[in-house]
């Protein structure tokens, strides 16, 4: 018998199917990756199992079968029984997921004591071992000191660890994993699924993997679930599909996917020596330090880096949670003062014009607009500040922005939350591209996108960057998207830049241990 076994499942908002007619099952200690574009209903099939979807939400028809009970007629009631006890979920979402003004420890503590099992004994100091255990084995360090930290004190990657180890807490039987690693580095990614394998064989957890990511699911899944628009298009052993996908959508997915399409090396474009001294670097940074208070003693997130960006060329930043590549951005844009070094960029006034030399995308397409303005608004704003034109020129202006990263004029009038995520960042190019920057900094500006979207707009990027001849500064954890994007490549650790070189010369003759690490952590198809 399945321990899983969903039948003709099908679910509606407000009346509109979201989910219609999907069946699928999962074995005991077997991986099944879900994967698809947002909207395709993989979300909402994974709730629905265990009566997690919204107040408008309804399962209109179909069979949930887990073991020998059916769950799709099951009241609130009983199927807080199954929660957490049977059926572990670790949710998308780690700055929305956990309560801020409890401690880590508690948060932990409080799964054990309130789904605990009743012949087993939870006091107070059984319950801390235990959370202190589970800290240690979704690798977070000094177990002791996070378990009194608050979760803003936390990064997105240490919270989304917070989150599976409170799915695990009472090693159920499955877990559901809604993008449970889409918050972390490669490294961080890779020991974290190492751990629910380490589950799978210890206590024969089932794990139902939701993802948009190819590669991890290519990686670790055993099945395949492909769903677009709701309906399942393909399902199969992992790598049955990934060897003969059937359908166009299967395909069109693989082909998108950094992770699974390896693509030529960016070579830095030449140019005659007598040019060089001319034109210069773009962006040049020498001795950068930053620190932070932290107690009595300063922290130093930036420790002495030095690196240049040549015009018209992409340099990827690329490191875990806490290497400093984020706060380099933010001092490279003037976001942050340095402690000490310099950050030069080539033209750039140090008036407040600075800000239309040099722009900042950033990660959330969903936080980085305005929920009040119309799109239109949003695009005009820079021009506004800085005066450009009148309104009937920035108007056009606007409407040719908006064409230039392919979005429809309709969109002109329409709020952020009537765009998709692909369509919101977009925008927020258009709007960085509006006071005709030279300097472009992305900080993971393509981490939040599907596979799909994530193509569309690696591939507007270089096509602006030809068009127009930005520099960019792209800041990611992704090692795929950066060997597809960027001409040259900084590894940082710990506040200090560890290799530089051309991205073919970093991925294919990695000198420092560190680099090695992170390459091991990628699929095979793309180191």
């Amino acid at each position: 018998m399945s321990l899983l076994d969903i039948r003709d499942l099908a679910v509606s908002y407000d009346g509109r199917r979201a989910v219609d007619g999907v069946s699928f099952a999962i074995e005991p200690e077997e991986v099944v990756a879900v994967v698809g574009e947002s909207g395709s209903g993989k979300s909402t099939t994974a709730h629905a199992i265990i009566g997690l979807l919204p107040g408008n939400a309804t399962v209109d028809a179909g069979r949930i079968g887990f073991g020998e009970v059916d769950l799709a007629g099951w009241s609130e009631r009983r199927l807080r029984s199954v929660r957490g006890t049977q059926i572990g979920l670790i949710p998308q979402d780690p700055a929305n997921s956990l309560d801020p003004v409890k401690t880590i420890g508690a948060q932990i503590g409080e799964v054990l004591r309130i789904h605990g099992h009743r012949d087993q004994r939870w006091d107070r100091r059984t319950i801390r071992r235990r959370v202190l255990d589970l800290l240690a084995r979704v690798g977070l360090p000094d177990p002791e000191m996070q378990d009194r930290r608050y979760p803003h004190e936390l990064s997105g990657g240490m919270r989304q660890r917070v989150l599976i180890a409170i799915a695990i807490a009472l090693r159920p039987r499955l877990i559901i994993a809604d993008e449970p690693t889409s918050a972390l580095d490669v490294t961080v990614q890779r020991r974290i699924l190492d751990l629910l394998d380490d589950l799978r064989t210890e206590y024969g957890t089932a794990v139902l993997l939701v993802t948009h990511d190819l590669g991890l699911a290519a990686s670790r899944s055993d099945r395949l679930v492909v769903m677009k628009d709701g309906r399942i298009v393909e399902q199969g052993p992992t790598a049955a599909v990934l060897a003969a996908p059937e359908g166009d959508y299967t395909k069109r997915l693989l082909n998108d996917a950094p992770a699974l399409s390896a693509r030529p090396f960016l070579d830095p474009p030449g140019e005659p020596p007598e040019a060089r001294p001319a034109t210069g670097p773009a962006i040049v940074v020498r001795d950068l330090v930053k620190e932070f208070r932290v107690g009595r003693r300063p922290f130093r997130a930036v420790d002495g880096i030095s690196f240049e960006v040549a015009r018209g060329t992409t340099h990827a930043l690329v490191g875990e949670s806490g290497s400093g590549k984020t706060t380099t951005a933010r001092l490279v844009v003037r976001f942050a003062t340095p402690t000490s070094g310099t950050v030069t960029i080539a033209g750039a006034p140090d008036d407040r014009r600075f800000r239309r030399h040099v722009q900042l995308v950033y990660q959330n397409p969903y936080g980085s607009l305005d929920p009040r303005q119309s799109i239109g608004k949003i695009v005009e704003e820079p021009l506004r500040n800085f005066k450009l034109g009148d309104r009937a020129t920035r108007r056009a202006r606007v409407a040719d922005l908006l064409e230039r990263v392919a979005l429809p004029k309709d969109v002109l009038a329409r709020r952020p939350r009537e765009l998709s995520g692909g369509q919101r960042q977009r925008v927020a190019i258009a709007r960085a591209l509006a006071a005709e920057p030279e300097v472009i900094v992305l900080d993971e500006a393509v981490s939040a996108l599907d596979v799909t979207v994530q193509a569309q707009i690696l591939d507007l990027l270089e096509q602006l960057q030809r068009d127009l001849g930005l520099t960019y500064l792209f800041i990611s954890h992704d090692l795929a998207v950066v060997r597809q994007i960027s001409h040259t490549v900084s590894v940082m650790s710990k506040g200090r830049i560890v290799e530089t070189g051309t991205t073919r010369q970093v991925f294919t003759e990695p000198r420092h241990d560190y680099t090695r690490e992170l390459l091991a952590a990628i699929p095979e198809r793309v180191r």
